[in-house]
């Protein structure tokens, strides 16, 4: 074999397709190895206070006391299976208390409104500071951050106004920038404005004396013409990419783009048709990149009498439940009566899928026998299933490593090991 030159052949293609091999290695790096939330929840500025995600907490604890005060009532106003509700309560329970929110968000968008710029100003102060009060005292939620205004021209100098202040005043409460910082860019219509916003991000590190790359920020998904763009292209594929290292995360917003694509309100929903095809091109456009995929939010309320409160959690704990099954492994919540459904659904989830997904691991670890015979990255994606459930609070370590025959350690670096 050696005779036909088969390694002076070897050479040349790999020099042939060393530029596509890098562009592939930089454009599609994977899982990024952080914890992801499994929700969002957006508060507007002028509410946002001090202790507000134990607030939260307390008011979630509430109703359940109130309106599903045990495990039968709660399993039949959510329509979960009762034996779930019964072995997920107590862990759902004990998250409530410790740590109710695990991702919010200022909102000076469409949840607050167009202000003065004195009283924004205020706002966007006063909820930096408090948010850096709850840093301080170690009770803020893992990620906490700002949607600001967008690139639109009649709201982008307010945006940047209210972004500005914002950094400034977390710097300088805070003593530096803090882990799980996010930044959220709504309303996006152009590839444009995301390299804007990589721009912009590059420009306020210099002027606040960051590293390169600290600042990164989210897309919000919520137009037409940031899923397909004039000329038929993916135009979210190429948002992804026009920041590279700066963008983590889509986030579908369910109302906007609902309205864009001009569906009734009545029938606005994260499971309309219209909602489903964006979220599967986002989920394409996201894939081996390390950028999240967040769903949307439902504005049916669980609040008013016994009645309204159990509809309302059974559409919530559906509509989470169908992300889930759909990897869309985080949403949006709008108020603490959302917490229980959304913390009951998503840990019957990983509850459900732990024993199956820790047998099969374990035997594609062991290179054991048996039923079914699983890929690496079919193994890969039950160790990450795994690993999120261990992040939220659904598993115990000692149970997982029990099961997977594995500690929580080699099971993170399985989980965010690149395949392929």
């Amino acid at each position: 074999m050696a005779g036909i030159g088969l390694s002076e052949l070897g050479d040349a293609l790999d020099t042939r397709l060393a530029d596509a091999d890098a562009r592939l290695l930089r454009g599609y790096p994977g899982d990024r190895g952080r914890r992801q939330p499994v929700h969002t929840v957006y508060v507007p500025a002028d509410a946002i206070r001090p202790g507000l995600a134990a607030e939260w907490g307390r008011r979630a604890l509430a109703c359940l006391d109130e309106h599903a005060p045990d495990t039968a009532t709660l399993a039949a106003a959510t329509g979960l299976d009762e034996a779930a509700v019964a072995d997920c309560l107590p862990r759902v329970r004990a998250k409530l208390q410790t740590e109710p929110v695990e991702d919010l968000r200022i909102d000076l968008e469409d949840g607050y409104g167009a202000r003065p710029d004195e009283e924004e100003d205020a706002h966007v102060t006063a909820a930096a500071e408090a948010l850096c009060a709850d840093l301080a005292e170690g009770t803020a939620p893992p990620y906490w951050g700002i949607r600001m205004k967008g690139m639109e021209s009649a709201g982008r100098r307010r945006g940047l106004r209210s972004l500005g202040l914002f950094l400034r005043t977390v710097l300088e409460r805070a003593g530096g920038l803090p882990d799980g910082l996010t930044l959220t860019l709504p309303k996006i219509t152009a590839v444009e404005q995301v390299e804007a916003m990589a721009w912009l991000t590059a420009e306020l590190e210099k002027r606040f004396g960051l590293a390169e790359g600290d600042l990164t920020f989210e897309l919000q998904i919520e137009t037409p013409q940031s899923i397909l763009s004039h000329d038929g292209v993916a135009a979210v594929a190429r948002m992804v990419h026009a920041a590279p290292g700066r963008v983590t995360a889509l986030h579908y917003g369910t109302y906007d783009y609902s309205a864009a694509c001009g569906v009734t309100a009545a029938f606005q929903s994260m499971a309309h048709p219209a909602a489903d095809h964006a979220k599967a091109v986002m989920q394409l456009a996201a894939a081996g990149t390390g950028v999240w995929l967040s769903d949307g939010s439902t504005n049916v309320l669980p609040v008013g009498d016994t009645a309204q409160v159990h509809a309302a959690w059974r559409l919530h704990a559906g509509l989470v439940r169908r992300s889930l099954e759909r990897a869309y492994y985080q949403g949006w919540d709008l108020h603490p009566h959302q917490l229980p459904t959304r913390y009951l659904a998503t840990y019957a989830f990983y509850r459900e899928a732990f024993e199956p997904a820790a047998e099969r691991l374990k035997a594609y670890l062991g290179a054991a026998g048996g039923a079914i015979m699983d890929e690496p990255a079919t193994a890969q994606a039950l160790a990450s299933a795994l690993v999120r459930g261990l992040h939220c609070g659904a598993l115990g370590d000692d149970e997982v490593a029990a099961a997977a025959g594995v500690s929580r350690s080699e099971l993170e670096g399985f989980a965010n090991r690149r395949v392929g």
